[in-house]
């Protein structure tokens, strides 16, 4: 396949791109400086854009992909409206060239408490942390109704709490809802789980939790 990753240099990005690239695929990857970005392979195009709000930016980027995945999220709790503002021109582009597959990833506390989940889950930690990064998720729940509404092959993901781990390839996964007492799980099977779903038909139009 021919992928397009948005956020490339980013944690779950970066893993995305080395991994789609390992089992075979072509990769563009979308950074805001290639310098920042050093790796090289035959299968890789390193595309640089100023920003990702206009469409008309990323056009060259989204050209010809069979899919596009988006690791793109806050670097910290106050960072205003750059999920749902750069998924906007992600969309845009997507659009006007007529891609339709759209991979990317949120957080567990957007999704409802997962099925299952303990009273300290539900009652203490979701709480605390919905209430810390109030802003982060509010950003991504725009973000998540553009996606919803986009008209294009959508999934999103769930992740909790990520840590830096290698890619172990197992994990947890429920489509339509979290995962009951996960409260981790790595960078790197973020992006595993991500470019999995590009194989299964079931994961189309659902949001998937996913952790260990």
């Amino acid at each position: 396949m021919k992928l397009t990753v948005f956020g490339a240099t980013g944690g779950i990005g970066g893993h995305m791109v080395r991994q789609a690239l390992d089992a075979g695929h072509a990769v563009t990857a979308v950074v805001r400086d290639a310098a920042r970005f050093e790796l090289r392979h035959p299968a890789l195009e390193v595309a640089a854009v100023r920003g990702l709000t206009d469409p008309d930016l990323l056009l060259p980027a989204v050209k010809g992909s069979d899919a596009v995945l988006s690791g793109v999220g806050s670097r910290g709790r106050k960072a205003g409206t750059t999920a749902s503002d750069a998924t906007r021109g992600i969309l845009g582009a997507m659009a006007a060239t007529g891609v339709r597959r759209f991979v990317a990833v949120s957080a567990a506390p957007v999704g409802p408490p997962a099925e299952g989940e303990g009273f300290f889950g539900r009652r203490i930690l979701l709480p605390i942390v919905s209430a810390a990064f109030k802003e982060v998720y509010r950003d991504l729940a725009v973000m998540e109704d553009l996606i919803r509404n986009s008209g294009t092959e959508w999934t999103v993901f769930w992740p909790p709490k990520l840590v830096d781990k290698a890619v172990t390839g197992r994990y947890r996964r429920v489509v339509g809802g979290n995962v009951a007492r996960g409260h981790t799980i790595s960078r790197a099977d973020v992006a595993h789980a991500m470019l999995a779903a590009l194989g299964d038909p079931a994961t189309i139009g659902r949001a998937v939790g996913v952790a260990y």
